[in-house]
């Protein structure tokens, strides 16, 4: 119960770290090994990140295979500032916003802050729950906590659940473990660990 009890927290946010091609920094492990210093910094104390993972591009033919993590970090800062603030971090690596779900030297997703719900539930069950088809071509314009695709990529489930397997959704109760063994197996099996 206590476990549960501190993800009710505002202050544990979860993030999701991704990237695909050279930065300043370096290749993309180095790149999310920079992001990682720069989140402490700037945000707050990195309580826990998971190993780095290699993904295959998504979507498929985005380019070359991800390398995915994931953090729990401890801050003070409101949810819109956090997310400003990793936004900076990525235009500091470089990162540019030409093509959705293109090639990027670093993506940081502000994942989840505790079990808030941003903007209502309404909303962010209308985002959660977007068809796939409207996915690639449809952005909020606003910030969505939990982040609405959170269920349906094993890219961000895999790493989450190394250092937030008990977290649960605030809305739907699924667990990051429960949903990541809803996904498709071999989705699953294609996330692997880089050495």
């Amino acid at each position: 119960m206590l476990q549960e009890r501190r993800w009710q927290d505002r202050r544990d946010l979860l993030i999701a770290l991704g990237g695909n091609v050279d930065s300043p920094a370096g290749d993309p492990s180095a790149t999310l090994r920079a992001a990682l210093v720069a989140i402490a910094r700037r945000i707050g104390p990195v309580v826990a990140q998971s190993r780095l993972w290699r993904t295959p591009a998504f979507p498929p033919g985005a380019g070359p295979d991800f390398v995915n993590a994931a953090a729990h970090v401890r801050s003070a800062l409101p949810a819109p500032e956090v997310l400003a603030r990793l936004h900076a971090i990525e235009a500091a690596a470089a990162r540019r916003r030409v093509v959705r779900w293109g090639a990027r030297t670093l993506d940081l997703d502000l994942i989840a802050a505790g079990d808030m719900v941003l903007p209502d539930a309404t909303t962010q069950t209308r985002w959660r729950d977007l068809p796939p088809a409207r996915q690639m071509h449809e952005t909020p314009a606003g910030l969505i906590l939990p982040h609405p695709r959170l269920q349906d990529r094993a890219f961000v489930l895999v790493p989450l659940a190394e250092v937030a397997a008990d977290w649960r959704h605030p809305l739907t109760g699924a667990s990051v473990a429960g949903m990541l063994a809803a996904l498709d197996p071999a989705e699953v099996a294609s996330v692997v660990p880089l050495p």
